[in-house]
């Protein structure tokens, strides 16, 4: 079973990123969030530091210039960066897992080439994948095949140079504005010739024939998150990323994942929980401080229940998404403890955020404390990767053994 008693290098890179998110993040988190120009809120100097402390590169292996962090290591840096705001820690998290899927796993040697020498030269060269498209999630087909025509409609076609043209329509997608690279996955080849598929293919930022336009969202404002729209886009031969038709993107679900949002999404209640605790200690009601009322200590002590337990279960699926023999000997229930991770972690945090609110009162709602912006901050963890009740419907059919198969939308 997963170790609990963290390495030294463990101990000392959360004591590093705490100290680093009470200097950088916290101080700047909840008056930027206010802003509404994106190019004043968006926290670039903090970023840069970040970038420069090794955080953009974390899962990046050694040999090729990152930390070869491990994913229990990366959800532990992740949970503390979400501490200070959510959105930094998304944009950090999702370059460093592309940065280790791409340049480690999946690149050819002269992809890696091209590309790693500005990734590593570049403190603002972030990484983002686009999968997620409008109109064409039909919902989970419970104990079904996939929904015809149910994937994706955008399209990539090779013309007689052998460029790859993209058109179609993308959102939804994390750090899309900001990326300098981004692998789109589109539907290649045709029915006719059996050849349908998705393919993966890396598209720098800017491109011509590619938009992007930064959507405007009530939570994780300090991150980005934008819509991309490619018309007659033309990238390389050589930019497919992978095999055609056999996206990296588009293998099932297992469930065993690493379960980096839900790790981001841990450390917004960890904030709530901590910020509550703080103002129960300093707010007198009665002639004596909140934390001594019954009912304010023990909502209190069901939030930190709620949270050890979350915690538990996110490491748990961060050390078994690195151990895949822990599943084969049995050590491991045969179970999808990411997903399960993201249904537990998700409900367990909007209750503890909403009972963080009323432990505040009338201050709760007020704009220049932080206790309204974790509220909205952990609505978006509720629709993230997938509503629950789909999550719970990917559960069950785990559980009867069901194996989805041929799927188009990259599930």
């Amino acid at each position: 079973m997963y170790n609990l008693h963290l390495t030294p290098e463990q101990r000392e890179i959360r004591e590093t990123v705490r100290d680093f998110v009470r200097r950088e993040i916290k101080p700047i988190a909840v008056e930027r969030d206010r802003l509404e120009n994106f190019d004043q809120r968006f926290p670039w100097e903090v970023l840069d530091k970040a970038s420069r402390m090794g955080l953009r590169t974390l899962s990046l292996s050694e040999e090729l210039g990152g930390t070869g962090a491990d994913n229990l290591t990366s959800c532990i840096v992740t949970e503390e960066l979400a501490v200070g705001d959510v959105g930094i820690s998304a944009t950090l998290g999702q370059t460093s897992a592309l940065a280790h899927a791409w340049f480690d796993r999946v690149m050819n040697a002269q992809q890696r080439a091209r590309f790693l020498p500005q990734f590593l030269a570049d403190d603002r060269f972030h990484l983002a994948t686009a999968g997620h498209e409008p109109d064409t999630d039909l919902g989970w087909s419970y104990h079904r095949p996939p929904v015809p025509d149910a994937g994706y409609k955008t399209t990539a076609v090779r013309d007689s140079n052998g460029d790859w043209v993209i058109n179609g329509v993308k959102n939804f997608i994390t750090s899309a504005p900001i990326a300098k690279l981004i692998a789109v996955h589109v539907r290649t080849g045709s029915r006719k010739s059996g050849t349908i598929g998705i393919s993966s293919l890396l598209v720098p930022n800017p491109t011509p024939g590619l938009t992007i336009r930064e959507h405007d969202k009530v939570g994780r404002r300090l991150g980005s998150n934008g819509e991309l729209v490619f018309q007659d886009c033309r990238v390389p031969g050589a930019n497919l990323l992978g095999e055609e038709g056999k996206s990296y993107w588009a293998a099932p679900n297992s469930g065993r994942r690493n379960p980096r949002f839900q790790a981001m999404n841990l450390g917004i209640g960890q904030a709530a929980y901590e910020a509550a605790l703080e103002y129960a200690q300093m707010r007198v009601q009665g002639g004596r401080p909140i934390v001594e009322h019954q009912a304010v200590g023990t909502t209190l002590a069901s939030m930190a229940v709620k949270l050890e337990a979350a915690r538990c279960l996110v490491w748990q699926a961060a050390w078994a998404s690195d151990h895949g023999e822990a599943y084969v000997d049995g050590s491991l229930p045969d179970l999808p403890l990411q997903i399960i991770a993201k249904v537990f972690t998700s409900e367990t945090v909007q209750q503890v955020v909403l009972d963080a609110a009323q432990i505040f009162g009338g201050m709760g709602v007020m704009r220049e404390l932080p206790m309204q912006k974790y509220v909205r901050d952990a609505l978006i963890f509720l629709h993230s990767e997938s509503t629950n009740s789909v999550a719970r419907l990917k559960i069950a059919e785990m559980l009867t053994g069901y194996r989805r198969t041929g799927s188009m939308a990259g599930e």
